[in-house]
């Protein structure tokens, strides 16, 4: 059976796209048939950080309105096996998401895909809430920063109330603490919250920390998902994210300051 998971936040700029693109590709990674869907009709930026926007013919809205199969619209992607990518319309708005359509579309793609990622949009409106109904899973992408945090706790009581769970008495959806831009440096000088501030104030399960990183922005740039880069902290700390999802149990790194050696504090930090 498919499992339905959500990444959301309150606030934009957090990087929930290209947690959706990480966690799909991770999920691929291990076997797992994977499929991620943008709900951000209108913007459409899950095909940027995925490389593969000039492949775009049809999109989830031709789906919704009968206008083309998931045949057709939905993209292989050339990396990873196992794992295909549902683009966003840039030409239509929100409206165009119905609650019928997107469970019609949830259900047939559940009968070939073992993870059905939605790439929420940011926010409580239509998109978001449509991205976030279905959901039997949902990580929570937040910054270590007060209004990014309140705003992740602003959908927690969405989830809580307006899912599909919610509204018949199911199971609660799952609910996984992502923690991006992470930088223990700042945290010390007490410019940005520390995991234990956050935690206490969402008191959800810690899927992750992503620390902060030019490779994040590098990675999205050249259209690959960061996780790929496994010399880089934040697709390392990415991978061990996606273990944690799967039941595995990981330490987290990357939570402390570095300790900077002798000689490279007598040349200056550089070396």
């Amino acid at each position: 059976m498919a499992k339905i998971i959500v990444v959301t936040s309150g606030k934009g700029g957090v990087g929930k796209t290209t947690t959706s693109a990480a966690i799909g590709t991770g999920l691929a990674q291990r076997g797992n048939k994977t499929v991620i869907i943008d709900f951000d009709v209108g913007l459409r930026n899950l095909d940027l950080i995925m490389g593969c926007e000039r492949r775009v013919v049809y999109d989830f809205v031709n789906v919704l309105q009968g206008e083309a199969s998931l045949t057709q619209a939905l993209i292989k992607d050339k990396r990873t096996d196992n794992l295909f990518i549902l683009p966003a319309s840039q030409t239509r708005d929100k409206d165009a998401l119905t609650q019928e359509g997107v469970q019609k579309t949830l259900d047939e793609l559940a009968q070939t895909f073992e993870y059905i990622i939605c790439d929420s949009p940011a926010g409580i409106e239509k998109g978001a809430q449509m991205a976030l109904y279905f959901a039997d899973q949902a990580i929570i992408v937040t910054n270590p920063e007060v209004s990014s945090v309140r705003d992740s706790d602003r959908i927690l009581g969405i989830l809580q109330s307006k899912s599909l769970r919610a509204e018949t008495g199911g199971e609660p959806v799952q609910e996984h603490l992502l923690l991006t831009r992470y930088n223990p440096t700042r945290v010390a000088a007490g410019e940005m919250l520390s995991v234990e501030d956050v935690e206490d104030i969402l008191a959800i399960p810690l899927l992750g920390v992503i620390p902060e990183s030019e490779s994040v922005l590098k990675a999205s740039n050249q259209g690959t998902p960061v996780i790929l880069d496994e010399d880089a902290e934040a697709g390392q700390a990415y991978d061990d994210a996606v273990e944690r999802l799967l039941g595995n149990e990981k330490p987290h790194r990357f939570l402390d300051v570095k300790k900077t050696s002798f000689f490279k504090r007598l040349l200056g930090g550089k070396t």
